[in-house]
């Protein structure tokens, strides 16, 4: 980020210690590289550093800030809300950090759930890469429901299962094009929202001023009814609780970011474009966020009836909300639009990353090989069919249930985030230890070093667990089933899947020596 260290000069490159890493970074010299990966796959280096950002963009900017945010207000206020935000965006930020560290001095393909198998221990490679995969496949199918509930906006008599129908196959095609066309297309999509955003901080500054027809506005909203709202419990303790419940709608809101390095293994020019990608990611990412939800807190009372608590519904979008309370009758119609094509973009690099996680997951033995293969344009296409068949799940959102399988879906791709997030931070704990223990120094060896190491790692992984263990605490204090696992479903598939994997394939107790790990990068061709 701003204050991470980027040294200077044809010095600062990745070092390699063994002669099986010296043999891997040779082979990068030549421009035209080709990956080392199971069978004959070989996925392009033809993403650019706009294209990176852009597709993490696009996968973090969605269903979670257009949509959940109005839930979260109600539930935490508008400070609550905001105090929120910030504080998932700092923990994001060390999982960026950590990231960008890892990522630059090997891009590969799918990168994490590859550092955790190679850096730590074959089962939890396993597991992190499935519940990841599991995670993005089911934000695919919980985009296409948001889209098709922003259509009923315009027209309640459609059907949602015609817009789930029409845009999974249009997203399945656009995953099927080549990496720069995908790029290309990806990059112009969610240019769209970004200048949406801005486009709604203007209209909101003005609003607030007095624009509108409730004249100024100024801080109102903060004094009646107040800043924060108090949940299911009344005083301080209901306050808190709104807050606490709010950081998993907050963690939806953020996940994506990490997307930067699920494609780390197909940018042009990895030690340039990575690092700069990654800031410009994270900054953007969280300065439209944290400047969303200060003016949808300044426009909209969190006491609002339009405000359904557990809606689904575009209507209840706070920014169609504020639209309409300014008494501004067609801007809801074009936020309304914008949120459509949002959504939209969010779905198609939901299938990207969930692909690109599949590839890795195979190349570390952990998938059939088959998900490896790529056709002439780089385009894994085998593992493409098999993210995009689990956005068939949307429509589950027919039935009688629908709203409740929308939050269950939800709740359990945050906090599937969450367990991710953690084991990157884990996976940048023992890269750390493993680059010490080389004598490779983080300063002056890498071309991208991250700042206050290891503690704001550490400080990322202690909250991530932490709110992993309590995000289901409300469902102690009104006890119910069904949200209990919708809380931790998500969590007791990842120790399943562990203790599977440990116990029927990996059957070792202990984790990779030091000695024996490979700090070897994945190659892949420049052009597609």
């Amino acid at each position: 980020m701003g204050a991470d260290s980027l040294p200077q000069g044809d010095k600062a490159k990745p070092v390699s210690t063994t002669p099986a890493e010296m043999g891997a970074f040779n082979a990068s010299a030549s421009t035209s590289r080709e990956d080392l990966e199971a069978g004959n796959a070989e996925l392009h280096r033809g993403l650019s550093s706009f294209h990176l950002q852009f597709i993490a963009i696009g996968g973090t900017i969605g269903t979670g800030l257009f949509l959940g945010s109005g839930e979260a207000l109600a539930s935490a206020g508008p400070v609550g809300t905001l105090l929120a935000f910030i504080f998932i965006g700092s923990i994001v930020y060390s999982v960026m950090s950590a990231l960008g560290e890892m990522a630059t001095y090997m891009p590969v393909a799918g990168s994490f759930t590859a550092y955790a198998s190679r850096f730590l221990d074959s089962s939890l490679g396993f597991s992190m890469g499935w519940i990841y995969w599991f995670s993005w496949s089911i934000t695919f199918a919980l985009e296409l429901v948001a889209a098709g509930l922003i259509i009923q906006f315009w027209n309640a008599d459609l059907s949602v299962g015609i817009f789930i129908a029409v845009f999974w196959v249009v997203f399945t095609a656009l995953n099927f094009m080549p990496i720069r066309w995908f790029g290309e297309f990806e990059m112009w999509f969610s240019s769209i929202k970004v200048v949406t955003i801005v486009g709604f901080i203007i209209f909101a500054i003005c609003i607030d001023a007095g624009a509108g027809k409730n004249g100024y506005l100024g801080f109102s909203a903060w004094v009646e009814p107040g800043p924060f709202a108090e949940y299911m419990v009344e005083g301080s303790v209901g306050k808190f609780v709104g807050f606490w419940s709010v950081l998993v709608t907050a963690g939806f809101s953020f996940q994506g970011a990490e997307l930067v390095g699920v494609g780390a293994g197909e940018v042009e020019n990895p030690e340039k474009n990575v690092p700069s990608a990654i800031r410009w990611t994270f900054w953007g990412i969280y300065a439209l966020f944290v400047a969303t939800i200060f003016f949808i807190g300044v426009l909209v009372p969190y006491n609002t009836e339009d405000l359904l608590l557990g809606s689904t519904d575009a209507a209840a979008s706070p920014l169609v909300i504020a639209a309409n309370l300014a008494g501004v009758p067609v801007l809801p119609h074009i936020i309304n639009a914008v949120l459509l094509t949002a959504v939209l973009s969010a779905a198609n690099s939901n299938v990207y990353s969930g692909s690109r996680i599949l590839v890795a997951l195979a190349k570390e033995k952990h998938a059939p090989e088959v998900l490896t293969y790529t056709n002439k344009h780089g385009v894994p296409y085998a593992a493409v069919a098999t993210t995009s068949a689990i956005g068939l799940l949307a429509f589950l959102n027919l039935s009688a249930s629908g709203e409740k399988v929308f939050g269950w879906l939800l709740n359990i791709t945050a906090i599937a985030g969450f367990i991710s997030w953690s084991c990157i931070l884990i996976c940048h704990l023992r890269f750390q230890k493993i680059l010490a223990h080389r004598g490779i120094s983080r300063k002056t060896d890498l071309v991208y070093a991250a700042r206050f190491q290891p503690y704001l790692t550490w400080f990322g992984l202690f909250f991530c667990i932490l709110i992993i263990l309590t995000n289901g605490f409300t469902v102690f204090m009104e006890w119910d089933v069904s949200d209990f696992f919708a809380a931790y479903i998500s969590l007791i598939l990842f120790v399943v899947l562990f203790m599977g994997h440990k116990l029927l394939v990996d059957r070792k107790w202990s984790l990779i020596k030091i000695d024996d790990v490979q700090l070897i990068r994945d190659h892949a061709g420049e052009k597609n």
